[in-house]
């Protein structure tokens, strides 16, 4: 019998058919939702007289537009309050659970769909979101499509894609003292680049990877289409099955020790072939920050910003060089001391409580700098009442954070919280391209130890000082 990867094992596990022009027909088994991407494939489904076909594999939450202020409603963003209500309207039509905005569930939709159960170890998963590989966590092949391909699914449960090939990235050993999962996710984007998984289904594994608890794995797989992978994932263990016991949608009782007996078997085999592998040891990876515009263009916390002429081609110059001017930085200069703006602490990234205990910490018997905007912002209505239980939004309440409601606030600036033209920011979410947090702001990508670490100093400070 031929040895196979992780995800060859999912591919024919789902595959139904091959296609035309090299596509394969999948079945899908569960579809997420959210505001924006969702409205317009209902639109097309009304005018074409489909129903949703598996309503029951089928979830949405209201996550992108709405705003994170206590006492929200549907009232953001002009034109976002249309979106919200139709999306409500179609879920409500179509028997859809909706974790709406008041639901006591509602979330950022990678956030709930594992906290809930609803995204489970061997499924296929799609979303209208780039970041929807987070939950290839769990040993799932999942991955974000566009709104064309959300009504596709809607109305079949199916889906026509191209097979990827395979990559797997071994991390060795441990990580170091103050180093995070999402220290060592920037580092990896950093050696092999944003391009470096394009065309890839990546699985990840290795003693840093297994080592690792179920949210920091989360917060790897979160970015790894940062590095251009279509799916990401990590083969589940005991660690993924103790995370998945109760959740409300996943199997109970015997059912949940049958699942997890089917489970064991989605790991890639020994000797199966990858069409590309990579090893890096855990030990080489430091406290990471981001420079420029891309999370490519990251470095250690503790170096100093590179110059371009020291690249090695004309287009890494030039990119550099641009990304240098907008974030206003000097080549050759270090980052620490650099005077902060506003922090974010949140998105589906860095939102859950592993996350905000560990910025806690740092924030613990301090006060933000008067001149620092700063937020933390639950991943999730769970997230934020276990959060509140060990007492976390007090910690940030008395040091000067704004304590806000789930959603991806920051992240996107597709809501009310965004950074002024100019601010720099230091946030925890995945992506600090031009503009992302707002028009002309500054992002600068970290974990929550460092976010948090810059918002009681005003300045990027190395959070290992602390």
């Amino acid at each position: 019998m031929t040895a196979c990867t992780l995800f060859e094992k999912l591919w024919d596990q789902h595959r139904i058919a091959d296609l035309e022009a090299g596509e394969t027909l999948v079945h899908i088994d569960r579809h997420l939702l959210y505001e924006i991407t969702s409205p317009q494939a209902f639109d097309g489904l009304q005018q074409a007289g489909r129903r949703v076909r598996n309503p029951e594999l089928t979830f949405g939450t209201t996550d992108h537009l709405v705003s994170t202020r206590r006492n929200r409603d549907d009232e953001t963003v002009e034109g976002g309050a249309a979106l919200i209500r139709a999306f409500r309207s179609s879920t409500r039509a179509h028997g859809i659970r909706h974790f709406d905005v008041q639901d006591a569930q509602q979330g950022i939709v990678h956030v709930i769909a594992p906290e809930l159960g609803i995204a489970l170890p061997g499924m296929t998963l799609v979303c209208g979101d780039s970041h929807t590989g987070t939950v290839g966590a769990l040993g799932s092949w999942a991955w974000g499509i566009g709104t064309s391909s959300v009504e596709q699914v809607l109305a079949t449960q199916t889906l026509a894609v191209r097979k990827p090939k395979t990559m797997r990235i071994l991390v060795d050993g441990q990580l170091s003292a103050g180093v995070t999962p999402k220290d060592l996710i920037l580092y990896l984007i950093g050696q092999i680049g944003t391009a470096g998984a394009t065309g890839y289904a990546l699985e990840l594994a290795g003693q840093a990877i297994t080592d690792m608890p179920m949210e920091g794995r989360f917060t790897l797989c979160n970015m790894g289409v940062e590095a251009g992978a279509r799916t990401t994932m990590i083969a589940p263990d005991d660690t993924t099955f103790s995370y998945l016991h109760g959740r409300e949608f996943a199997p109970k009782g015997s059912s949940f020790d049958a699942a997890v007996r089917e489970w064991r078997q989605l790991a890639s085999d020994p000797g199966a072939v990858f069409d590309r592998e990579l090893r890096f040891h855990a030990s080489a990876a430091a406290p990471q920050i981001t420079w420029g515009t891309s999370p490519e263009q990251v470095m250690p916390i503790d170096s100093t910003v590179p110059i371009p002429a020291h690249f090695d081609t004309e287009e890494q110059r030039g990119a550099a060089q641009r990304a240098i001017e907008y974030m206003g930085l000097q080549p050759g200069a270090s980052l620490l001391g650099l005077k902060v703006d506003a922090v974010f602490i949140g998105s589906c990234t860095n939102s859950r409580l592993s996350d905000l205990s560990a910025a806690a910490e740092i924030v613990r018997s301090h006060k933000v700098a008067s001149h620092v905007r700063a937020l933390v912002v639950p991943g999730s209505m769970t997230v934020k009442r276990e959060a509140e239980a060990l007492g976390l939004h007090r910690v940030f309440l008395d040091a000067g954070f704004e304590w806000r409601e789930p959603g991806c606030s920051m992240c996107a600036a597709v809501n009310d919280d965004v950074v002024p033209p100019g601010a720099r920011c230091v946030s925890t979410s995945n992506r600090n391209f031009e503009g992302r947090q707002g028009p002309r702001a500054r992002t600068h990508l970290a974990s929550p130890a460092v976010a948090a670490a810059a918002a009681i100093t005003g300045v990027i400070t190395d959070a290992r000082r602390l």
